[in-house]
């Protein structure tokens, strides 16, 4: 498994269990081995309770953590894929498909940022083109017409930027997203599973309810883009400035009312069992719903939208003690 720096310690005593556990007399080391387990998961578990905003970019960002085809191959059964947008093409930087999830039918809309070199850049890296919000806007228009929920899952530096994109209407199809989401007539469940990159993310993240895994970030800009602009250098100094000024991890979203739940990762992160997290989100989704499921299409839509025109906004008694202060 790769190993980010600042999990070298970690790195050194599974190196020594692994020495212990393939040594021909393994047996005698059994107490040994048992004792560097219980110090690797306390000192795994002070580590990543203790990460800056920029590591936290990082565990975001780790090769082998789950991304969206992970969780749809472990949560949901009889996925059927859909393709195209019928203007231009099909993104395979966003994937859609109507899928079972429990007892549920439900239609699924999530980035894809591949695995391999190969996969990756077919991918653009998970920043999806207008192709890709026009195919999720076109199923979710079909979920809607069947009265089926839709789930979410956003992991992207951001949508892709090059001038073809551009061309295609970039911006106008990502505002067609956050206006048609947010009157849609069926429930929309959205969890952010890595990274949430400014509109990228945004464009098929108006949901009902939004939450975080506990070690993703989700930000107007990423950290590197952020320090470009302020300080004309994106390095490991100004990139930890940036992440930390950016108020981006999943507590801080938290705080500042952008989200609705923050979902517990395992003790070093979701790449060190997917599993584990796929269960995790399971649950949420499921429960949240459960509880979608009873409240009216207009109902659904109002809340909605009040919540979304509720971020952000302050009362003159705030502004005044600011402005005394």
């Amino acid at each position: 498994m790769l190993t980010l720096d600042f999990e070298e310690p970690v790195l050194e005593i599974e190196k020594q269990i692994e020495s212990l556990g393939s040594s021909e007399d393994s047996d005698r080391y059994a107490d040994e081995i048992t004792q560097l387990r219980q110090t690797r998961d306390r000192l795994l578990a002070k580590t990543y309770a203790s990460l800056t905003p920029w590591q936290t970019v990082r565990v975001a960002r780790h090769p082998n953590r789950p991304q969206s085809s992970d969780y749809i191959r472990m949560i949901c059964r009889d996925f059927c894929e859909l393709h195209g947008d019928r203007h231009f093409g099909d993104d395979p930087a966003i994937v859609t498909g109507f899928a079972r999830i429990g007892s549920m039918k439900v239609l699924v809309v999530g980035h894809r940022k591949g695995r391999t070199t190969s996969e990756r850049i077919a991918c653009h890296f998970g920043c999806a083109h207008p192709e890709g919000y026009r195919k999720a806007l076109m199923k979710m228009r079909l979920a809607e017409k069947y009265a089926l929920p839709i789930v979410c899952f956003i992991d992207t530096p951001g949508a892709y930027p090059g001038v073809g994109s551009e061309q295609r209407g970039q911006a106008e199809a990502i505002a067609m997203n956050l206006r048609e989401m947010s009157r849609m007539r069926t429930p929309i469940v959205a969890v952010v599973i890595g990274e949430g990159g400014s509109g990228g993310a945004l464009g098929i993240g108006v949901g009902d309810r939004v939450a975080m895994l506990e070690h993703s970030w989700y930000s107007v800009i990423s950290p590197e883009g952020c320090a470009a602009i302020l300080w004309k250098e994106a390095n490991e100094k100004t990139n930890n400035l940036a992440a930390s000024a950016l108020s981006l991890t999943a507590r801080q979203n938290l705080e500042n009312g952008l989200i609705d739940d923050v979902l517990q990762e395992p003790s070093g992160g979701a790449h060190r069992d997917p599993e584990v997290t796929a269960k995790g989100i399971e649950t949420w989704v499921l429960d949240q719903l459960r509880e979608l499921g009873r409240l009216k299409p207009e109902t659904l839509v109002r809340r909605r939208f009040e919540k979304f025109r509720g971020i952000g906004a302050v009362t003159t008694r705030v502004v005044d003690r600011a402005i005394e202060e």
